[in-house]
Order: structure tokens, then C-alpha cells, then sequence
């Protein structure tokens, strides 16, 4: 058995293959400058341009853009709340998808997962349901579609706003259609690590002409026109100089999307040989895109904790993470929103994510696998 890096032997890869890695063109570069030079810099014509060309990507009538991911949320449940509504969440993502929630006065109220896609499941949407539900908010977590034709019809049946956190999804389609292409809303981010990016960002989409109006008002001080205020409103206006970056990146979507769908391919084909990990799930009506790829570690079946697996693999150079430590139930700031999410729970003992952007060649690839067979084999029981 060969010794693991941490214990002084050799690391598996000479350089670190990192999780992430955000590239930007020339092209890209040149934009920016152009919009810099102009002096045209907050939101102006990029900008719609951009919303007009993502929204025509996803198929949805109507887009707006926002300063990040967050604000997309909260604009998103501005538009759609009232105060002490309250709105159903996944309890296992990241904060902003409960935080924005709180933000808006409204209350979240956490649904637990399933364990084999880890977004929302329905069935827990159902039996937390309440007089004051408003909401709710599918997280489409590291690029798998949740479970929509069954919380499209929850919704129906109980007269309830859809939120989709898309933050993760871009790309990613359920039963043939975009998730960007749900009638309510839908909010995406374009945070550096994301499958496309403006540094920081967000996108709002929609086929309600009222929410989009609404929306477009909160973003920006709720001006209807100039120093005219119709309603209380913030500054998450986008920039043309992230916009000219969100064009560009939006044009080489499909092409880094495939290249994250064969990279999941064959680390899901090695990965699978190995006792005590879990590959990703995909069901068969979606179409993932691979934000993350994140593994399973059967603890059963290893003499190590989760950490303790992170960090070999961080000696062998394989770049690791871990989303997300903490359920939501479990977090302080959430202390009074508290429930039991034990699906949750588990899988966040248990989860790791491994490289899976674009630019990985296949020795990159190869080195990953290695590196986690390396691991385990160690820890093997």
C-alpha cells in the first residue's frame, strides 16, 4: 500500500489540481475595457442586453439582473412575500436560500432532503406545510433538478409561490426544460465559482410580467423614473462591466456544461469501483451540470471521519471541499427555526466535492481518481 502523502510519502499529483478555477478570456478583458473607457459603467445597455440573451437561453419570458446571488433571493421573496409568511427550504444548502428568507420578514421553515438527489424533498415539503406557507423554495443543488413535477403540484394544490434557487443550476434541465423557464422565479449566481460568472452577480427570471416589474423596481431604490420612488427599494444593480463578462461567459455555457457532464462521466466510472464511496445520483428526468461533483463516504467502511479523508487528499494535491458541514437546523442563526432534518444530517457528515470544472485534462483526471482510491484504501476497514 502506498504511503499517503501526510505521512510523508508521495503526493499523487506534483502540482495541486484545484475545485474550482474561473477563466477569463481576452475577449472578456477587451469588453470591459471598452465599457470602462465609454464611463457607461452601472447598469446601462449591457446590462439588458445580457438579461434579454439569458432569458432567451433559459426560455423564460421576462429577466433581471442583480448585484449577486443573494440579492436575487431576496428581491425574488420581496416580490412575492408578505411579513410572517412563511416560506419552505431545503435544510441542506447554503445560507443565503434562509438568510434571504428572514431578510424579507418572512420566516423559513426547513424541509429535509433526499438522500439520493440531496434537494428538497416533497414529500417533507407536504407535512410542513401551514395556514402561513406562502413558498417554496427548491434548491437545485449542484446542478441536479429537484423533484418539480411534484412540487410543481404541491404548489398548485396549496396556491404557493415556486422559488427556484438556480444558483447552482445553470444549465440544468428537468424533463426537457430549463430550470430557468418555471413561471414564478427563478435566481441564479454568478459567483467565481459557478458554471459561468461575473465576478459577482445574479439573474432573476420569470413569466409573471407583475413579479418582474416588481422586481426590477427593488433592485434599484424603487425609482419607476428618475428620483421618482414608488416603492422601497435597494441598490443591487448590476454593472455593465459585469454584464459584458456575463455575455460572454453566457456564450461559452454549453460547451464548459459538457465538458463538466464527461469530466462527472468518468470520475462517476472509476469513482464507482471504489469501496466507500458513493458517486453522485442523477434521476433519469434531469439533465445535471455538474456545479459540484460531490461524493459519499460510507463511514461503515472507513476507519476515518470525513475531515480527516479532506485532508489526506489535500496532502495528495486533490483539491477538495465541502459542501456543506452544517445543516441549517444546525446553525445558530437559525437556532429558533429549528426542526428535525436527520437526512440532512447524515449526508452532511458524510459529503465531499471533488474537481469537475472544464479545464481539467485527463491526466488531471486520472490523478483525482488515484488520489481518492489512494485514500480509501488507506482507511479501508
Amino acid at each position: 500500500m502506498s504511503r499517503l502523502a501526510l505521512h510523508e510519502g508521495r503526493p499523487v499529483s506534483g502540482q495541486m489540481i484545484p475545485i474550482a478555477k474561473p477563466v477569463f478570456s481576452e475577449e472578456e478583458t477587451d469588453e470591459v475595457v471598452k465599457v470602462l473607457r465609454s464611463g457607461q459603467v452601472r447598469q446601462g445597455a449591457k446590462v439588458k442586453e445580457f438579461e434579454e440573451r439569458f432569458a432567451q437561453k433559459v426560455g423564460s419570458q421576462y429577466a433581471f439582473a442583480v448585484s449577486s446571488g443573494t440579492a436575487a433571493l431576496h428581491v425574488a421573496y420581496l416580490s412575492a412575500l408578505k411579513p410572517g409568511d412563511e416560506v419552505i427550504v431545503p435544510a441542506f444548502t447554503f445560507i443565503a436560500t434562509a438568510s434571504a428568507v428572514v431578510f424579507a420578514n418572512a420566516k423559513p421553515v426547513f424541509a429535509d432532503i433526499d438522500g439520493e438527489s440531496l434537494t428538497i424533498d416533497p414529500e417533507d415539503v407536504r407535512r410542513k406545510i401551514t395556514s402561513q406557507t406562502k413558498a417554496i423554495a427548491p434548491v437545485h443543488l449542484f446542478g441536479h433538478a429537484a423533484s418539480m413535477k411534484a412540487l410543481q403540484q404541491i404548489a398548485s394544490e396549496y396556491n404557493l409561490f415556486l422559488i427556484n434557487d438556480a444558483a447552482q443550476a445553470h444549465g440544468t434541465m428537468f424533463d426537457g426544460k430549463d430550470i430557468g423557464c418555471f413561471d414564478d422565479l427563478n435566481c441564479y449566481s454568478f459567483y467565481p465559482t459557478k458554471n459561468m460568472t461575473t465576478g459577482e452577480g445574479g439573474m432573476v427570471t420569470t413569466n409573471n410580467r407583475d413579479l418582474w416589474e416588481k422586481g426590477k423596481l427593488l433592485r434599484s431604490h424603487g425609482q419607476s423614473s428618475k428620483y421618482y420612488h414608488t416603492i422601497l427599494g435597494l441598490n443591487y444593480r448590476m454593472t455593465d462591466m459585469a454584464a459584458v463578462i456575463g455575455i460572454k461567459q453566457l456564450g461559452r455555457l454549453d460547451e464548459n456544461i459538457e465538458k463538466r457532464r464527461g469530466n462527472a462521466e468518468f470520475l462517476s466510472r472509476e469513482l464507482g469501483k471504489i469501496d466507500g464511496i458513493r458517486v453522485p445520483v442523477t434521476k433519469d428526468n434531469v439533465k445535471h451540470s455538474f456545479h459540484q461533483y460531490s461524493i459519499l463516504l460510507d463511514l461503515a467502511r472507513l476507519n476515518c471521519t470525513r475531515d480527516d479523508f479532506v485532508k489526506a487528499l489535500g496532502a495528495e494535491n486533490i483539491g477538495a471541499a465541502v459542501h456543506y458541514p452544517v445543516p441549517l437546523t444546525r446553525q445558530p442563526v437559525f437556532r429558533d427555526y429549528a426542526n428535525s432534518c436527520p437526512v440532512s444530517e447524515d449526508i452532511s457528515r458524510r459529503i465531499l466535492s471533488l474537481p469537475v470544472h472544464p479545464y481539467l485534462s485527463k491526466q488531471d483526471l486520472a490523478k483525482v481518481v488515484a488520489g481518492v482510491r489512494k485514500v480509501a484504501t488507506y482507511h479501508a476497514r
